[in-house]
């Protein structure tokens, strides 16, 4: 199963985003493998009820992250510009 890592709160929790079956997850920030950063994509492990991070996945952190490149410069090439003049 697969997460994206969301945001971390003010109290040192990771919240993690389970499309697949649209829940949200918040686990203790140390439950986390080194070095994992937000919108990381994580490998999980579901036991019954009990969410367990396996590990980071790169590959898909890597792929998601280009596509959210490619479109954002497709809507770039899409714009007209402003509608608002740039005062001097």
């Amino acid at each position: 199963m697969k997460g994206v890592l969301d945001r971390f709160t003010d109290n040192n929790q990771a919240v993690i985003l389970i499309e697949e079956i649209n829940k949200e997850l918040v686990i203790s920030r140390d439950q986390l493998p080194t070095g994992a950063k937000e919108s990381d994509w994580l490998t999980l492990n579901k036991t019954d009820d009990t969410f367990k991070v396996i590990s980071i996945d790169r590959e898909k952190t890597e792929r998601e992250m280009q596509r959210s490149l490619n479109l954002r410069d497709q809507l770039r090439a899409q714009s007209k510009g402003s509608r608002f003049k740039r005062q001097s």
